[in-house]
């Protein structure tokens, strides 16, 4: 059964050393969440960007809570480069597991079928290969004689993200946006954060059904308002794009990324 609780205990569901997987800027980022698990303390996450990401795992990597990153890219998009990324990568701050966005989402396949891998196209004659062991070359066992790459279940630990809206029941409405789905089919636990719980049945109807993520696959619900801002959040506000252009320039420096870390959690206080 689905809980809602408040925001702080939802932080408490993710603990150090856990695989965190988190949706790309504007599928439903859960900044307000953030916040809190960096208010925790949280340390040594394995973060899975599904299936890359940018303000949210560049504060994460600032703050030292990144052990590792699984992603396909790191960009504050309009804003430029993500400055913790980038700084992190050249002093090896954090183990960094370069992806794509395919073997992204066919490692969350995998997972979601309870199979080991899953083979894809496209990579071979990639570098990728050199630093990605894990992936193997394989000889087709079916059809025409041919090499595939075939690439590990991901399963991450806790799947986090952001939505408009949930029931009671724990119905979340995910929109067009399947790829949340694919986040929690695949993870052993999802949290997701809302701007509002209504009354009304999210699956009363094909139409409101066809958009929503039934209950059974989301273990915690906290209530967040503008809980993605600084970010983007689908059919409910825009991305706050002088805010984001603000955190690019004061994270080139250290100094500035603490700076930055500090009133964006007091912002966060506040809101709630």
């Amino acid at each position: 059964m689905t809980e809602i609780v408040a925001l702080e205990a939802l932080a408490t569901r993710v603990t150090s050393g856990q695989s965190l997987a988190i949706p790309v800027d504007g599928s439903g980022v859960a900044m307000a969440a953030t916040a809190a698990l960096l208010e925790a303390g949280i340390r040594d996450l394995k973060l899975i960007c599904v299936p890359i990401s940018g303000l949210q795992a560049d504060l994460l990597i600032g703050a030292g809570a990144i052990a590792s990153l699984e992603t396909s890219a790191v960009s504050l998009g309009e804003a430029g480069a993500a400055p913790r990324f980038t700084a992190g990568v050249k002093t090896g701050a954090f183990a960094l597991r370069d992806s794509t966005c395919p073997a992204i989402f066919a490692g969350l396949l995998a997972a979601q079928k309870g199979v080991p891998f899953m083979p894809i196209a496209g990579i071979i004659g990639s570098d990728l290969l050199n630093v990605r062991p894990d992936w193997q070359v394989i000889d087709s066992p079916v059809g025409e004689a041919r090499k595939v790459v075939v690439v590990p279940a991901i399963s991450p630990d806790v799947a986090l993200f952001h939505a408009p809206e949930a029931d009671r029941a724990g119905n979340v409405r995910i929109g067009r946006h399947r790829e949340l789905a694919d986040l929690a089919y695949a993870s052993k636990r999802t949290l997701v954060t809302v701007e509002r719980i209504v009354d009304r049945n999210l699956l009363e109807s094909e139409d409101s059904a066809a958009g929503v993520l039934p209950s059974l696959y989301v273990d915690t619900i906290a209530v967040a308002a503008r809980g993605a801002w600084p970010l983007a959040l689908w059919d409910e506000y825009p991305a706050d794009e002088a805010e984001i252009a603000r955190y690019a320039g004061m994270a080139r420096s250290d100094e500035g990324f603490r700076a930055y870390l500090s009133t964006f959690l007091s912002h966060r206080k506040q809101v709630a």
